[in-house]
């Protein structure tokens, strides 16, 4: 694929025409901007930070259902995604109460918003991206009523996907933003979602895990996207491989050493009365009656020496 003609070019991406039908060329720049472009800088490697996770979470995603441009990533700042006509909304989705939802409205820092609220802007930035209810969207004509429709429940269910993946890496999701765009008469998600468009809180500290590090001065920015596309990207799977080894440790024990000790405190099914216990390591299904008395003598001798093992082994379950 060969890149061609710069097509846009926005606060932190650029977009560019190739040489194959229906697809384009995303740039992640290095840029940084907050307050409607009213601080601005270059930080390197910040592109490629919020294009691997990018890439990670529109992988995530399709995989689950969602319809995203994603095709495939050239490089670490360049990817290739489906050409959209975009719309432009941008869905908030917001979980927690923050940011400007606390300016503007009655609401307490961090309270939970049940069910999720769904806030759309007007995408224009000399206006200030003013915020528009569903009547003014349609009467604009940015999209039908059926539109719509399909863009909000295609936002909350981007948003319990996302609330679950990031939980298993202790990651709150406060909010996002999203863009849709559309292809033929499919909706599909576009744009990026990454430490630029979602505010992100550890679960544990409470530390800001975004852009809120460079909005107002909390600390290393890169230092934080690198750690967060790391928390993302790399560990997806942590969870399910420590569950496995504690499993094998509860039940090695019981099978093998504890077994013995069973057998002389507990009498089997009077079916087993004709098949005494010989030794150790006898299925709880063939243990001796308790009215067969030599047998059972015999099983407590054998036995008795293997006790202290017996608890070390519920000592270590």
């Amino acid at each position: 694929m060969k890149q061609k003609s710069l097509l846009y070019t926005g606060k932190a991406k650029s977009v560019y025409r190739t040489d194959t039908k229906g697809q384009l060329i995303v740039e992640f720049r290095d840029d940084i901007t907050a307050f409607d472009g009213g601080k601005k800088d270059t930080l390197r490697n910040k592109g490629s930070y919020n294009a691997e996770v990018s890439a990670f979470i529109f992988e995530y995603l399709a995989r689950n259902g969602v319809k995203t441009h994603f095709v495939k990533m050239l490089d670490p700042h360049r990817m290739v995604v489906r050409e959209l006509e975009m719309i432009k909304l941008e869905v908030i989705v917001r979980n927690l109460a923050a940011g400007s939802i606390v300016r503007n409205y009655p609401f307490k820092e961090g309270i939970k918003l049940d069910p999720p609220v769904i806030v759309i802007d007007y995408k224009d930035d000399s206006r200030h991206d003013p915020m528009l209810n569903d009547d003014l969207i349609v009467a604009l004509k940015l999209t039908t009523a059926k539109e719509l429709a399909e863009i909000k429940t295609a936002a909350l269910k981007i948003n319990a996907l996302l609330v679950k993946m990031l939980a298993a890496q202790g990651i709150t999701l406060v909010d996002f933003k999203i863009e849709f765009g559309r292809a033929g008469m499919a909706i599909y998600l576009g744009d990026e979602i990454s430490m630029d468009s979602m505010r992100l809180w550890d679960k544990v500290t409470k530390e800001s895990l975004d852009k809120d590090v460079y909005r107002f001065n909390k600390g290393d920015v890169m230092a934080t996207y690198n750690r967060v596309a790391q928390r993302i990207t790399k560990k997806t799977k942590s969870p399910a491989a420590k569950s496995s080894p504690a499993k094998k440790a509860a039940t090695k024990p019981v099978n093998v050493k504890a077994a013995p000790e069973k057998i002389a405190a507990r009498p089997a099914p009077k079916k087993a009365a004709t098949k005494p216990a010989k030794g150790k390591g006898v299925p709880a299904s063939t243990r001796a009656p308790a009215t067969v008395k030599t047998p059972a003598k015999s099983a407590a001798k054998k036995t008795a020496p293997k006790k202290p093992v017996a608890k070390k082994a519920a000592k270590k379950r």
